[in-house]
């Protein structure tokens, strides 16, 4: 295994963990506090759950070698993850819009929430963005789209958390000044959770498609790459490089240019000491094909 994986590994497990205990912190201070705002946070601290699994699966299945049926690997398997994460995310947000709907409609919204869910949403609030921090920083670093998305579902739960924080405030208030009408902003905040986690599901499911696509990289991003390629020995020119976007990790599709009175082995070892380079230097290049012309 990886350092790589490795580390993508631990920091989603901790996820999970961490998401357990919150999911069933929340569920527990939602019934006792009287909170339909942390419930729907509940909702989506289990969410998080299931989707950093689905994160592990996508994670664990990205590391195979290729194979004949896959020859440029599994790295897409990461971003079928950000696609099940965001899926999940929709779903959520829908079924909790759905249940403040009813809340509203029916009149059970003047029940009054109680301090114990303030307290236990601000300890989430604290624990999700040092979650987000943690793993977005990580994700970033190794280049691992399904990290990212599993981080921005930490960060969604927090901004959340933030909402259901506003919507729990004033309800406690409203008992304690006798204002009646302030009960339902406990049901509004769980509603305007759902827009919140519902947006995140979208905008993941945007970027995981996108990746899936195998979008090519453009000049600004493969300059690095064209630099190290340039300063390696008997390559006159590069004629063409095309970097391509595989889940995780990235494909080259480079043709240079060498001396046309060398001997086809030579040429063969320019071309092997290129793709070594490559995937050497640059940490996220899975794979390069190499195309020797004469200059």
């Amino acid at each position: 295994m990886s350092n790589r994986y490795r580390k993508a590994q631990i920091a989603t497990m901790i996820g999970i963990a961490v998401n357990l205990l919150l999911a069933v912190l929340k569920a527990v201070g939602g019934i006792l506090g009287n909170s339909r705002a942390l419930v729907a946070d509940a909702a989506h601290s289990a969410s998080d759950v299931v989707s950093s699994i689905a994160v592990l699966v996508g994670i664990r299945a990205a590391q195979k070698p290729p194979d004949s049926e896959h020859p440029y690997g599994h790295g897409k398997s990461e971003n079928v993850a950000t696609l099940i994460v965001a899926i999940l995310l929709v779903v959520v947000g829908f079924e909790i819009i759905y249940n403040a709907i009813v809340s509203l409609m029916t009149g059970t919204a003047e029940n009054y929430t109680t301090m114990i869910a303030l307290y236990v949403i601000i300890f989430s609030i604290v624990v999700k963005e040092v979650l987000f921090q943690y793993k977005y920083r990580l994700g970033t670093r190794i280049k691992s789209p399904a990290l990212i998305a599993d981080a921005w579902h930490h960060r969604s739960d927090a901004i959340s958390s933030v909402v259901a924080l506003i919507g729990i405030g004033l309800s406690i208030i409203g008992t304690a000044y006798g204002i009646p009408y302030l009960g339902y902003l406990d049901p509004i905040a769980s509603a305007i959770i759902a827009l919140i986690i519902m947006y995140m599901g979208f905008q993941l499911a945007k970027e995981a498609v996108s990746m899936t696509l195998e979008v090519v990289l453009n000049e600004d991003e493969t300059e690095e790459m064209r630099k190290t390629v340039v300063n390696i020995d008997k390559v006159r020119q590069i004629d063409r490089l095309i970097a391509r976007s595989h889940g995780s990790y990235v494909i080259i599709d480079i043709k240079i240019s060498v001396d046309a009175d060398i001997t086809v082995e030579e040429g063969h070892r320019v071309a092997r000491v290129v793709k070594q380079t490559l995937l050497k230097n640059h940490e996220e290049v899975m794979d390069v094909n190499v195309h020797v012309n004469p200059y």
